[in-house]
């Protein structure tokens, strides 16, 4: 899925980063390479790679137009950016932006830029270098972050600013949309046009949202890193290395499961890789993820 249509909404995914991630016990402590194997019928064949002995992954955001709004959702990891604890990511260029144009879309036109939380590869494109100085991408946006998640990262974000999911992003994606007076902390009630409203679902960041999409008779949920990959479907209480508060987010991550499950609730998942979108069904004692085109 590059693009969907849903009535009058059209939803356009820009792709920054794809292919294979981390050693599967690095990103997954808790992971086994059993729990794994069990998976395999429905993993395969874009959600593992078999040379590589490894899980399938993106980096990438979604641009909502709806009738009255244009909204950008996560802003993947950004030009220029800094992130020695990341060398992938340092200093990283891309097609993102020119993705965005080719959707229709220019950087003026967007109205919104919600990010379902603060890490390094959600907000990085929220600003651009100029002369020197990191100033918003999205000159006319208002950019939403949740109230939980911007208190938390402005005590901790310099201190801990320089390792792994943050890697200073703080300082050169968020404050300067601060300075900017272009930033709107909400609570978990904000909505936009009627037909997009958050779902607070806090533990692998503290304020951690994912976002509901009501496209007519469809609902779409765009699920952030509640969700980095498709085998915690089947196994929610395996955590990425970067969840902040462990127990709440296997928590956080089993009451969607069981929410979405055996529901036409469609999925766009901040790291899944392509095509992406599916549903969550039941698959015996478990459950999986089926693409939406299956």
């Amino acid at each position: 899925m590059r693009q969907a249509i849903f009535g009058d909404m059209i939803i356009d995914r820009l792709i920054e980063v794809e292919g294979p991630g981390y050693a599967p016990n690095v990103f997954f402590p808790e992971a086994t390479s059993e729990g794994f194997e069990g998976e395999m019928d429905w993993l395969l064949p874009h959600f593992w790679d078999i040379a590589a002995k490894t899980y399938l992954r993106a980096i990438q955001s979604y641009v909502v137009r709806t009738p009255h709004h244009t909204i950008l959702v996560d802003a993947c990891v950004g030009a220029d950016k800094e992130r020695p604890s990341s060398p992938a990511w340092h200093k990283m260029e891309s097609t993102w932006m020119d993705q965005l144009v080719s959707s229709g879309v220019h950087p003026e036109e967007v109205d919104f830029v919600l990010c379902t939380h603060l890490h390094a590869d959600h907000v990085g494109w929220n600003t651009r270098l100029e002369n020197g100085r990191w100033v918003p991408t999205f000159p006319n946006a208002k950019y939403v972050f949740h109230k939980d998640e911007f208190r938390y990262w402005e005590k901790v974000g310099k201190v801990n600013g320089g390792q792994g999911s943050q890697d200073e992003c703080f300082v050169d994606s968020v404050l300067p949309v601060m300075a900017a007076q272009q930033a709107v902390l909400v609570d978990g009630d904000f909505e936009i046009d009627d037909l997009l409203t958050l779902d607070p679902t806090p533990g692998h960041s503290p304020g951690h949202v994912c976002v509901n999409l009501n496209a007519r008779e469809q609902q779409v949920v765009m699920s952030g890193d509640i969700l980095h990959h498709p085998v915690q479907v089947a196994y929610p209480e395996w955590n990425s290395r970067f969840c902040v508060n462990p127990d709440k987010s296997r928590e956080s991550r089993r009451a969607f499961v069981e929410k979405y499950a055996d529901t036409d609730t469609l999925l766009l998942p901040a790291h899944f890789a392509s095509p992406t979108m599916g549903r969550i069904v039941s698959n015996g004692l478990r459950c999986k993820y089926q693409l939406a085109d299956s």
